[in-house]
């Protein structure tokens, strides 16, 4: 009997009718197949006109997703009188936002994650680009400086450095695919998070505390949902006391022929003041800017931060 060989998934991206996020910013919502099957997504705002930069891409973290970065899309696809607008494009880690999620947890890894991200922007015809990642995703920019040597042109890492603080690992560990209470609405889930994190965020005001919870979690039926697979807790299980931390220096020192800003939230406990201060060391041309009051990781809303952004991809041409 004649067997047919697996098809491979289709290749290239479809998008979707242009829309509006929460804070009123035009993007295309786009999908694209990974090279095994699943479908993922991700958003592309154009820049409100002409622009001769590359694409600033973002990266989320490990249980964020497109939304965490509306503040920071709003601010360079405007660009203003003294600097360029710029395209943006944030992707959904599989498992995550709008991409499916993986039948086997154990492809929610860094390395796949890369892979998907460069499937997506071939997809987009993206050869070059600015990358933007948090936490997780800053991990995935570091790691395609040994994998995918020249496709990051400049970088911006939001709260991650060479060396990951296990007290930081093991608070995200406690609380990664904990299910929302039956019956809990957003105001439940507003205070919840507010007990969880005041030691995060001590400065968020209510509205600020609504917009977080809107950005984590999608609206099922008027009520909220984790918007990523459960099954990402897996990842993290054997994480203990004990456990040694991972050696991100040697992904971190590829990126030294290229231009890097560090954010650390001034309270975040996953990036240290002495692991800032030897990247510092270790890349020379290193720029850190440290967010007050908050922690890991920086939420991107504070106008200093943005203008620091800004002002570090206009001096580097980026």
């Amino acid at each position: 009997m004649d067997v047919c060989p697996p098809l491979d998934p289709p290749h290239g991206v479809a998008f979707g009718p242009e829309m509006r996020d929460a804070l009123g910013t035009v993007h295309r919502p786009f999908r694209f197949f990974s090279a095994d099957g699943l479908v993922l997504a991700g958003r592309d705002h154009p820049p409100l006109g002409d622009t001769d930069r590359r694409p600033v891409v973002c990266l989320p973290g490990l249980t964020r997703n497109s939304r965490d970065f509306e503040p920071l899309a709003a601010r360079l696809v405007a660009g203003s009188a003294t600097t360029p607008p710029r395209r943006v494009v944030t992707f959904d880690f599989r498992g995550r936002g709008a991409s499916s999620r993986d039948g086997d947890p154990a492809r929610y890894n860094v390395a796949q994650e890369l892979s998907d991200t460069r499937l997506g922007l071939a997809a987009l015809g993206i050869e070059r680009i600015t990358a933007f990642g948090t936490s997780r995703g800053g991990i995935v920019t570091m790691i395609a400086g040994a994998m995918a040597p020249g496709l990051v042109e400049a970088a911006v890492l939001n709260d991650i450095g060479a060396e990951v603080e296990l007290a930081g690992l093991l608070r995200i560990k406690g609380y990664v695919g904990r299910p929302i209470p039956e019956g809990f609405s957003w105001d439940d889930l507003v205070v919840a998070m507010k007990i969880a994190n005041r030691g995060e965020f001590p400065a968020l005001d209510d509205a600020g505390w609504h917009r977080f919870a809107r950005r984590l979690h999608r609206d099922v039926d008027g009520r909220p949902a984790l918007d990523y697979d459960p099954h990402l807790a897996e990842t993290l299980a054997a994480i203990s006391p004990q456990t040694p931390m991972p050696d991100l220096w040697p992904a971190f020192d590829t990126l030294a022929g290229v231009p890097v800003l560090l954010l650390r939230g001034a309270r975040s406990d996953l990036l240290s003041p002495a692991t800032t201060a030897k990247m510092a060391e270790r890349h020379p041309a290193l720029e850190v800017v440290e967010v007050a009051d908050e922690g890991h990781a920086p939420l991107l809303e504070d106008t200093p931060t943005l203008d620091a952004i800004v002002d570090f991809l206009d001096r580097v041409g980026a």
